[in-house]
């Protein structure tokens, strides 16, 4: 099963979901596999302590743009690889804008290798609507779409939902929407208003699971832990392992 974690814009918790849902089913006994394909790189940071030492052909760079086997990496975390990015990754878009051949399938046809090796394989998204972006909802088998509070996350959603749409049309008809998973919930106005606006909008694509605002999650990260490491009793950890029943039934 292959689930792209995907928001058109940053700062919504892209990464922190990415991390948690694949550590947390690495951590229940899950073969699992995290693709990082945004070039800030912020789960290979995180999930890889040596990440700098780290060359460009050993990333998903390498594969996007020399078509080379997918470098996956071991992880602390029992269970759970990564395939790390590069900050090269930011100048691929003119490349595949001017590649003449299969430049939205150079993931799924390395990963569709070794896709069967791991019960589940995550791909964080870039936060833009790229070629990285169609790459992976081509290779995936789902996608979940991320939106925290706020005018413009909540704007950002019609972009994404037509790419998605775009993607069904063009290259993988079976992709699947999972849903919408909301984000950085705190007890404002704003976050009310918000995900009342976006229940109303999609009504049973908006996943039940909210994930609250927790400076946990932050600080795990700098710590360079998933949350579960970290503290597994923070609001984040609970929210998480809620998000893992509600999808995987675990």
């Amino acid at each position: 099963m292959v689930i792209s974690v995907a928001s058109q814009k940053g700062g919504v918790g892209k990464t922190s979901t990415s991390i948690s849902l694949a550590a947390g089913l690495a951590r229940k006994g899950k073969k699992t596999l995290l693709i990082d394909i945004d070039s800030q790189a912020n789960s290979s940071k995180v999930l890889l302590p040596d990440y700098t030492e780290i060359k460009a052909d050993h990333t998903i760079y390498a594969t996007i743009l020399e078509r080379n086997p997918l470098p996956v990496h071991i992880t602390s975390i029992p269970n759970l690889s990564i395939v790390p990015s590069h900050i090269l990754l930011s100048n691929t878009d003119i490349e595949l804008t001017t590649a003449i051949d299969h430049r939205e399938a150079r993931l799924k046809s390395e990963l569709d290798k070794i896709a069967g090796d791991y019960d589940f394989v995550f791909v964080d998204c870039p936060p833009t609507l790229s070629w990285l972006t169609i790459n992976a909802l081509t290779a995936s088998d789902h996608v979940i779409v991320v939106v925290s509070p706020g005018y413009f996350e909540l704007d950002s959603i019609v972009q994404i939902s037509k790419t998605i749409k775009e993607v069904r049309e063009y290259f993988n008809p079976l992709l699947d929407l999972i849903g919408f998973l909301f984000t950085m919930s705190d007890p404002t106005i704003n976050t009310s208003t918000s995900l009342q606006i976006l229940r109303q909008t999609y009504t049973d694509k908006v996943l039940k699971t909210i994930i609250p605002r927790n400076t946990d999650l932050r600080d795990a990260h700098f710590n360079k832990q998933d949350i579960f490491a970290f503290n597994r009793n923070a609001k984040a950890a609970q929210a998480y392992n809620k998000l893992i029943h509600e999808l995987f039934e675990l």
